[in-house]
């Protein structure tokens, strides 16, 4: 192979050139169709398939957490966009895209004047994420001729906060900053209105570098780059048979500023051409492949006699790899809700996916009720929602919230994910059986009980309630937190304060397990009373909520404490909690499967024929793999086995017909007959930490796997596996401090379990 040059980190150093800053235009996203995500750590890519960012309406580029680092990287050969072959994401953090020429016409009076036939060269895109980002680019020339070729890569920065890319309009941005070049290094800087600087540095195999103000305006006009990209060529002669490479490397750097940032020092006073990578790419590579390596191994392992469950847990573990981010403080670590939008720490969407994902990888969800916690407010600030005791809503760290653009510092907007921590701890310590968690946070645990009892319940009617507290706050705070996600039968919008089904199942579901919990570290008061409160929320619960005329739940209640009373897929989540008397479950389960709310794809959000019902609304009508997942346990904890397992078949049967097997936060609520697949809902994020847990939470309820770990006990509650599974083997399943593997065969419509393996003396409960 040809090497056009030596690595960059060891070339020698050259006179540094100043060209003009970027002065790029934001296009709010509204479309990630055909966008490929790579991700490690707190880094994440989002390409096109042939594995270029361009400004467009995707919202592609290389992001930071909430800044976009990168806002164009555009690669030409010989002045076209190489044909596309395939893209292929090989691992989360590291993909190759295969791209071939199209036919090339030249004006030379030599041989190699001679049309260059189309297919002649392979182009070969490999990238990796680990502490930055990494590409080599390598052109092999199959064609009988000597070839010279001539690569350019189109690079731009717009350091947009991700609320712009999502279409927040700003009053004033900060400054860009001159850009700093060499033939083989870049460094873009910008310094924004929270008196930070962010730069992106880029080291490369040395080429020419040419200012955007000389390229070309057709270019510019086809949304490749503007006055303030650079563009980096390379050119080469390829003998028969041969390849040549080049490779970009990028890493990034926010520093506070220190005055007058807008001279020739903003590299801090390093030489430009010495600015290197931390670490060679191979290195990078093999740590975030170790860090892939060692989640998967100390995950419970499954497999099966059913391609489609084996692929898509598999899909399910890698990409809740792929969504931990580092951070918010030192040693803590957290799932990130989903990519791109949402790319940061959620509360509500963290609690579902470690609850979701509990039995097969029970240190996520230790994880995330530390980070929590650590979060859980002390203060009050209405205009960020926050009250003491109540666990947060949303993280953010760009711009926006340094500037106090967006109240998300954090931001406590959530009505359901302080009873959801408690949920969590307690089915925690049910797999876990560790008692010393749960005195390190039995602090946050009556603070979070203060909360439910107190700010919680706005009006003192034993409801807990939302309102927010100030302008830029959510309007809604459940987990359909769309602003028309509430409609009373008529179609208008329900008002708050706002006591939502789930949530009252949720707090009634929490009460009991912290009681249980109290009871076991000498808390007997505390217990007794938790009980009590809980029987008398569940008889109040039906009373207030019960709509006789429609035989379900009322979706809410609204400020005149009236029935907000359309049909929704949340009463699911009161079966999943308990809440609900037996008397209303065959009522309930009815409902969930008719043909106004099952699509064939899944239960929907709102039920069809209602007004207001969009299949394209974000919550007003669309299939959620975790709304499913929810209601698909709670129908198994109500003894509907049968329609459990037919949920999990649609959203198995959902992700096949997903790419990569990966499951979107959501999709279209379109009948089954006759959308033969699921219709994309076009802004969805891909991967979504509650819908990648999704399977994981489904395979549960399937087997019905249930832990008492401080009694030494593992429940199965009638498994049942569907026609398309004939065995399921589970590797590994940890119950407190032992494990066992289990069988599960499926045999003349009947499931058995069988115990292969085990450690200490784990008993096997069955219940048929």
């Amino acid at each position: 192979m040809a090497h056009l040059t030596s690595d960059p980190q060891s070339a020698p150093a050259t006179d540094v050139r100043w060209l003009p800053g970027p002065s790029p235009a934001i296009h709010p996203a509204t479309d990630l169709g055909g966008v490929g995500v790579l991700k490690h750590g707190n880094l994440y890519l989002l390409s096109d398939s042939f594995g270029d960012i361009h400004p467009d309406s995707r919202g592609l580029g290389l992001y930071e957490l909430d800044t976009r680092v990168l806002s164009c990287a555009i690669l030409r050969l010989n002045g076209s966009r190489p044909t596309l072959l395939r893209s292929q994401v090989s691992a989360n953090h590291e993909g190759s895209i295969q791209l071939t020429n199209p036919e090339f016409r030249r004006n030379l009076d030599d041989k190699l004047g001679q049309p260059v036939a189309r297919r002649s060269l392979s182009v070969l895109r490999h990238r990796w994420i680990g502490d930055g980002l990494g590409e080599q680019i390598t052109v092999t020339n199959f064609s009988p001729d000597e070839q010279p070729i001539v690569l350019d890569l189109e690079l731009d920065f717009d350091a947009a906060d991700i609320f712009e890319v999502r279409g927040q309009a700003r009053a004033a941005r900060g400054r860009f900053l001159e850009t700093a070049a060499t033939d083989r290094s870049l460094v873009f800087s910008y310094v924004g209105l929270d008196s930070f600087i962010r730069r992106t540095y880029i080291a490369f195999t040395p080429g020419s570098v040419v200012a955007g103000a000389d390229i070309d305006e057709a270019a510019v006009a086809r949304g490749e780059g503007g006055e303030g990209s650079v563009r980096i060529r390379w050119t080469a002669r390829i003998a028969p048979g041969t390849s040549t490479e080049v490779e970009w490397r990028l890493w990034t750097d926010l520093q506070p500023a220190r005055g007058a940032e807008d001279d020739r020092t903003v590299v801090a006073g390093h030489p430009v051409h010495a600015m290197t990578p931390a670490s060679a790419p191979i290195a990078v590579a093999e740590r975030a492949a170790e860090a892939y390596r060692t989640w998967t191994d100390g995950a419970t392992r499954v497999d099966s006699d059913g391609e489609l469950l084996d692929l898509a847990i598999h899909r399910s573990v890698a990409d809740l790899r792929l969504l931990m981010n580092d951070g918010p403080g030192p040693g803590l670590r957290y799932i990130a809700a989903g990519v791109p939008w949402f790319t940061t720490l959620f509360g509500r969407d963290a609690i579902i996916t470690a609850l979701e994902a509990l039995p097969f990888m029970p240190d996520l969800a230790i994880d995330t009720l530390r980070v929590l916690a650590d979060l859980q407010a002390t203060e009050r600030d209405p205009a960020r929602d926050m009250a003491p005791g109540k666990i947060l809503h949303e993280l953010r760290s760009g711009e926006l919230v340094r500037t106090g653009e967006i109240p998300h510092r954090p931001y406590y907007g959530s009505v359901d994910s302080t009873p959801l921590w408690l949920v969590l701890l307690g089915e925690t310590t049910r797999w876990t059986g560790d008692l010393d968690l749960v005195r390190e946070l039995w602090p946050n645990v009556l603070a979070a009980l203060a909360w439910i009892d107190g700010d919680g319940d706005i009006d003192g009617d034993g409801f807990v309630e939302y309102l927010r507290g100030g302008e830029q706050c959510l309007f809604n705070q459940g987990w359909k937190d769309s602003s028309d996600a509430l409609r009373h039968r008529d179609g208008s919008i329900a008002q708050p304060p706002i006591a939502l089904v789930e949530v009252q199942g949720y707090v009634y579901d929490a009460k009991l397990r912290i009681a249980g919990l109290a009871r076991r570290i000498g808390e007997v008061e505390l217990a007794g009373r938790l009980e009590l409160e809980a029987a008398e929320l569940r008889r109040r619960f039906d009373a207030a909520f019960w709509m006789p005329d429609v035989g379900y739940y009322a979706v809410a209640l609204d400020a005149d404490k009236r029935q907000v009373g359309t049909i929704t897929s949340n009463p699911a989540h009161a079966l999943w909690s308990g809440i609900v008397p037996e008397e209303r479950v065959a009522s309930i389960a009815d409902r969930l499967l008719s043909l106004e709310l099952d699509s064939g794809w899944g239960i929907r959000t709102y039920a069809a024929g209602q007004p207001g019902f969009n299949p394209i609304g974000y919550h007003t009508g669309s299939i959620w793999p975790h709304d499913n997942a929810i209601a698909a346990a709670g129908l198994k904890r109500a003894g509907r086995h049968e329609e459990a397992g037919r949920i999990a078949t649609r959203i198995f049967e959902a992700a096949r017909e997903s790419p990569e097997f990966r499951l979107p936060e959501l999709f279209c609520g379109f009948t089954r007959d006759p959308a033969s697949v699921p219709v994309p809902y076009p802004v969805a994020c891909s991967p979504h930490a509650w819908a990648a847990a999704a399977p994981l939470s489904l395979l549960q309820t399937m087997l019905g796997m249930h832990a008492r770990a401080a009694e030494g006990i593992l429940e199965l509650d009638r498994p049942h596996l569907p026609t398309w599974l004939g065995r399921v083997t589970v590797h590994n399943l940890r119950v407190g401090n032992q494990a066992v593997d289990l069988l599960f065969h499926r045999w003349r419509g009947t499931t058995s379990a069988e115990v292969l393996r085990r450690t200490g003396d784990l008993e096997l409960v069955i219940r048929v």
